[in-house]
């Protein structure tokens, strides 16, 4: 119970390592035209390659494009006598996982990743260009973004004729982005200036099944092992509930009365485990896309915020929630039969008598294995499933410690009631996913924590007797553990009552929403010239703008490359920039350059420009700011910091994605280094 409510409350922060500069390639793209050599009227196939390196992902082109990391875009410019057919469409299905910075599940392709675009020749002289725009990222480092260039080759020589009503009627002719090119009204004409398409899912749901039953190592999955261990602890706490606990001493002295008992009580708990795989096992089969809808979609998340508020309602003994009693009583029958299968029935018939208490640790971790990849489920469900053998088998082998437990009485009672509190906690999370998505803003941080912070006081004070439900005794006595229960979750409620006044709760991190927006944009010392920063600071948007403050007010420039879809600059705002000495010397100390490499903006036509770094076109502001990075820094990698003196040389050494006690160094570094 204790770890249950611990790993419930909790999750862990863990800072990747820094890279000391220079440009990193994580991934290499390769396009080729198959068959590079058609006749006109002939279809296409333009084959997109990507080589990652180990520890790195890309987010791919078919993920969510709002869920916040820059996901894969192929840019068409400059077509010409080809006809482009439908989207994108990746060899096998991307991995599924949720990132709690984001909030949201997101589709990633580690080692490599292959896409596909139709297309068919409609003259003589195919040709054109694609720019893949994408990001990689390290689970537990940082992101570099990605800007490639590709000429598409393709030799072709006279054939068919193509019409343009043929082209219009192609089932697959369904391309998206700035202008379709079915709408051209010649598509042997030179095509639109560029095209963005996203690509599109396979169709095969048991394709998507067979390829993710390649898992991934337990590091690329973004917390299993956590994942796993808040299952063995959802069924540690099971066994405790009122359903399950009083049966405890029969069934094992069943088996201590029985020839080869404690055989039979380790199969016994074996086939308990077996029967919650089950249903994980069904999970796993419904598919990624049924998990996808399951976690992100608005109805799954209204049906089980339903659903947790009336088992919340049924703890707390306000209704009584069973399956029909034929069904109990038939398969109990089943159990009566000798052998290994009456044993196997045994065990279903305790897992079918506790559904009403079980229920609702069963849906919270096949919920949550919504947010992993297919195999999460199964693995969550033997977790859960651990517990049961490990405590029936032990008792059976050593009964003597049976006789020291507890004997059930109304601390089962309260114990379900606490568990019904958590479930109107827990309930309100589906309820602020819906919020989020349609951007309602009904449910913000500081609702969500104060009913958090309610529903944690109100526990403590249900413990410690201050609180009673009809069928409770009250407390006379008041015991270390029942003490100790209370506060912990005094404790809990104490510490996010700082998130009311918009302070960072790091431990919640995944789990709350988002920080309010900071003050107005008219609140900036220079509205025009800068952006509202996290936890009250200022960052301009132009470095030549901050160096011209950094001569005026004589203090260094702390440059802060970032990005809206870097996991890790975001991790970094609040974990570290958030702590008070950090954030005192970022106010007091430094002018910030704040430079998103990811920044879509169109640069007025007069300041594009072709880099002398490599020899591209930059046109957006973006593009401006992570070419600022690579020519004059050496570096592609975000976070990345960097402290200047006025004239834009660097004073110390930058530093990447770090610990609260490294960046703090750097900071009082960068002071101690510069000189106005």
């Amino acid at each position: 119970m204790r770890l249950f409510v611990f790993l419930l409350f909790t999750s862990f922060v863990t800072f990747g390592q820094s890279f000391p500069g220079g440009l990193v390639s994580p991934t290499t793209w390769t396009v080729s035209v198959n068959p590079s050599t058609a006749k006109v009227g002939d279809e296409v196939e333009i084959v997109f390659s990507a080589k990652i390196n180990d520890g790195w992902k890309i987010y791919a082109a078919e993920s969510d494009p709002d869920a916040g990391p820059m996901i894969l875009e192929f840019k068409y410019s400059g077509l010409k006598d080809i006809q482009l057919m439908g989207k994108p469409r990746p060899a096998k299905p991307a991995k599924k996982f949720y990132e709690e910075v984001w909030e949201a599940d997101v589709l990633v392709y580690y080692k490599e990743a292959k896409y596909t675009q139709k297309a068919r020749i409609t003259g003589v002289n195919p040709g054109g260009k694609v720019k893949l725009n994408y990001q990689t990222c390290q689970d537990d480092g940082q992101c570099v973004p990605g800007d490639d260039d590709f000429d598409i080759l393709v030799k072709a020589a006279p054939g068919s004729e193509v019409k343009q009503d043929e082209l219009n009627k192609t089932p697959e002719n369904t391309t998206t982005g700035r202008q379709d090119l079915a709408e051209s009204p010649d598509s042997t004409k030179e095509a639109p200036a560029e095209v963005t398409q996203a690509a599109v899912p396979g169709d095969s749901l048991a394709t998507a099944v067979e390829a993710s039953a390649e898992v991934p190592p337990v590091k690329e999955s973004g917390g299993m092992w956590k994942f796993l261990l808040v299952a063995f602890g959802a069924g540690f706490a099971s066994i405790f509930m009122p359903c399950i606990y009083p049966i405890m001493p029969m069934t094992v002295s069943y088996f201590t009365k029985q020839k080869d008992g404690k055989f039979k009580a380790v199969f016994y708990g074996i086939c308990i485990m077996l029967i919650f795989a089950v249903m994980g096992l069904i999970t796993m089969a419904l598919g990624a896309s049924f998990l996808n809808a399951l976690s992100t979609h608005w109805l799954p998340n209204l049906i089980f915020f339903t659903l947790f508020i009336v088992f919340g309602f049924s703890l707390l003994g306000a209704f009584e929630i069973v399956l029909p009693h034929g069904a109990v009583n038939k398969i109990d029958r089943l159990g009566d039969k000798g052998g290994l299968i009456g044993i196997f029935f045994m065990a279903l018939t305790l897992v079918v008598v506790s559904f009403s208490c079980t229920v609702p640790f069963v849906g919270s971790l096949l919920i949550g294995a919504a947010g992993g990849e297919v195999l999460k489920p199964l693995y969550g469900m033997l977790a859960f499933g651990l517990p049961f053998a490990l405590v029936f088998s032990g008792l059976a082998m050593f009964p003597q410690y049976l006789k020291s437990l507890p004997k059930s009485g109304g601390w089962l009672n309260e114990l379900k009631a606490v568990f019904g509190f958590l479930e109107f906690a827990l309930a309100l999370k589906f309820l602020s996913n819906i919020d989020l998505a349609y951007h309602w803003n009904l449910i913000h941080r500081n609702v969500f924590l104060v009913i958090w912070i309610v529903v944690a006081v109100i526990i403590g004070l249900y413990i410690l007797g201050f609180m009673r439900l009809p069928k409770d005794e009250k407390v006379t006595r008041y015991s270390p553990l029942r003490i100790g229960f209370a506060v912990i979750f005094l404790a809990i409620a104490a510490y996010m009552v700082p998130g009311v006044t918009n302070k960072p709760l790091s431990a919640l991190s995944g789990i709350l929403p988002p920080l309010p927006t900071q003050a107005m944009a008219s609140a900036a010392p220079k509205p025009d010239l800068m952006r509202a920063l996290p936890h009250g600071l200022w960052g301009f948007n132009e470095m030549d703008d901050a160096l011209l403050q950094s001569k005026e007010t004589g203090k260094p420039v702390l440059i802060d490359f970032t990005g809206y879809a870097c996991a890790n600059c975001r991790k970094m705002e609040e974990n570290v920039w958030s702590k008070p000495d950090v954030l005192q010397s970022l106010k007091d100390d430094f002018v910030i350059a704040s430079l998103y490499v990811d920044d879509k903006k169109e640069l007025p036509q007069d300041r594009h420009y072709v880099s002398s770094f490599d020899n591209k076109l930059k046109t957006t502001i973006g593009a401006k700011n992570l070419d600022y990075q690579m020519s004059k820094y050496n570096s592609n990698a975000q976070p990345y910091y960097i402290i200047v003196d006025a004239g834009g040389e660097k004073v110390t050494d930058p530093v990447a994605y770090t610990s609260y006690e490294e960046f703090k160094a750097f900071l009082e570094k960068g002071k101690t280094a510069f000189r106005p």
